[in-house]
């Protein structure tokens, strides 16, 4: 599956649930998840999109360990069948 359509999955589903799925950018720090999932309530986490089969690069990965250690839970969607159980555990928490 293309990382594009599983991106435009995750916004809708987003929006869906009352939240924002912003495209997350900052110069001079690569390797930052793709989106910031803003939910009702305060709620924050990241979503690094991936076409079907691919993995985080090891940037990454440390990018996104870094972000778990601040405590904001991180998630790799790879397709667009784990949308809805990770806005689920996002709510959840």
């Amino acid at each position: 599956m293309r990382e594009k359509y599983i991106e435009q999955k995750l916004i809708k589903a987003v929006k869906a649930t009352g939240g924002l799925a912003l495209k997350f950018i900052s110069p001079g720090f690569n390797g930052v998840p793709d989106r910031l999932i803003l939910l009702p309530g305060g709620i924050i986490a990241f979503a690094e999109i991936k076409a079907s089969g691919s993995k985080p690069r090891p940037l990454q990965e440390r990018r996104h360990e870094m972000l778990r250690q601040l405590g904001f839970k991180v998630y790799v969607i790879g397709d667009e069948s784990q949308i809805g159980g990770m806005l689920d555990e996002i709510r959840a928490t």
